[in-house]
């Protein structure tokens, strides 16, 4: 087998799709504060100087949304109209409906006062899925935290632009930017060498592009690498592009519009997973599309965790107002540890894993406001207490029931 070069991208809070991500997840986050009931599908459009805000809403809250808009757009770095766009001025348009009662019915058949005096079986049982749809997991022992390489380094180098930007420590750079890496895997799909690091990021009209690639080689991307890579890749001769047009002055919401989900493949397994189609942010966890592809990833990183796989894809799909899966799947790859099959695999998932949407809710704690920061660099592969679908606490379970089958 060749040798193959697989490629990821990451992008920077600045980015027109990933303001609308944040903006939608603030929004979210603000409502479950306020009620931690609250049914939530909102979506932002970003454009030259504006945004408009739209979507359906059932919450005994109540969110300021020009507030919370401003909030994140300064907090990004936008405040001027010199780079593009300034949180102060810029216009916030709010189209926001109740909740369709033929989806909120199906959400859940139980009041709050209901809910209260229900079993646990009971509540499980009467909350439904807020949509049909598939989603997956994945994770791989290829790096520390689970993830693909590819796309874990791609973050890295994202948010490590984005702090020497707050810092200082990298001057003329402005809030847009986006990063993007080359691995070389082997024919036994291992990585071995660093091909490419891409960074395009925006600044200053005063910033030279040597100055900036020398910058940039020097505060960013040596620094991840010697973090992230150390001696388990080879990287001593690999290639750097920095803003491959010459120059990259205007970004943000003045140069490309933004949308709310259509960074996908970015917040997930950069390309080396499936992917359902659905996005998280705006989302309260009732919707599947969420909370499903965070419990996805919660089996799958407990699989690798537990020593049963190097790698695992996990699907499970719904049918909306239905609690349980229409179908979960494990696939391994033929990358089984020790003798384990795949069905054997597959077997204990659905004995140690309650896939029904309420039962996710409850196990990974999702209705707390923490959804604001996985709107950037990923909703994976971070070692942050609040990830909680990051978490490996069902590694033992797993174990006993492969043994169990076993006897």
């Amino acid at each position: 087998m060749e040798r193959r070069l697989i490629s990821a991208e990451s992008v920077t809070e600045g980015h027109p799709d990933k303001i609308c991500d944040q903006i939608s997840d603030a929004i979210l986050d603000d409502l479950l504060k306020q009620d931690i009931h609250s049914h939530v599908a909102v979506e932002t459009v970003a454009g030259v100087g504006q945004f408009l805000i739209f979507g359906e809403v059932n919450s005994e809250g109540y969110c300021e949304v020009q507030h919370v808009v401003r909030d994140v757009v300064r907090r990004i770095g936008y405040t001027s109209s010199e780079v593009g766009l300034d949180a102060d001025s810029c216009g916030v348009l709010v189209s926001i409906t109740g909740q369709s009662a033929e989806i909120n019915q199906g959400v859940s058949r139980l009041s709050h006062e209901q809910e209260s005096e229900a079993s646990r079986e009971e509540r499980y049982e009467a909350q439904g899925a807020g949509d049909q749809g598939v989603m997956f997991g994945y994770a791989t022992d290829e790096t520390d935290v689970m993830m693909p390489l590819p796309i874990h380094l791609a973050h890295c180098l994202a948010y490590r632009l984005a702090q020497v930007r707050k810092s200082g420590e990298v001057t003329h750079l402005r809030p847009d930017g986006k990063t993007q890496v080359t691995i070389e895997y082997d024919e036994n799909d291992r990585a071995v060498r660093l091909d490419t690091v891409l960074i395009s990021t925006q600044h200053d009209p005063e910033a030279t592009h040597d100055w900036l690639e020398a910058q940039l080689v020097e505060h960013v991307i040596k620094p991840v690498l010697d973090e992230v890579l150390g001696d388990k890749v080879e990287h001593d001769d690999y290639r750097v592009l920095v803003n491959p047009t010459g120059s990259f002055v205007l970004g943000g919401p003045a140069a490309d519009s933004g949308l709310t989900g259509r960074k996908i493949i970015v917040d997930t397994y950069g390309g080396a997973a499936h992917h359902g189609g659905g996005a998280f942010s705006g989302k309260d966890p009732s919707k599947v599309d969420r909370s499903a592809a965070y419990a996805a990833r919660w089996v799958a990183k407990n699989i690798v965790a537990a020593g049963l796989a190097h790698k695992v894809e996990v699907q499970v799909a719904y049918a909306i107002g239905v609690a349980d899966p229409v179908s979960v799947n494990v696939e391994t790859y033929g990358t089984e540890i020790g003798g384990v099959t795949r069905e054997q695999i597959q077997k204990a998932v659905r004995e140690v894993f309650d896939l029904r949407p309420a039962a996710i809710i409850d196990e990974l704690d999702l209705l707390r406001p923490i959804y604001s920061k996985t709107a950037a660099y990923g909703h994976f592969g971070r070692e942050d207490k609040d990830f909680t679908w990051e978490r490996t606490d069902k590694v033992d379970a797993l174990k006993d029931a492969i043994e169990a089958q076993a006897a």
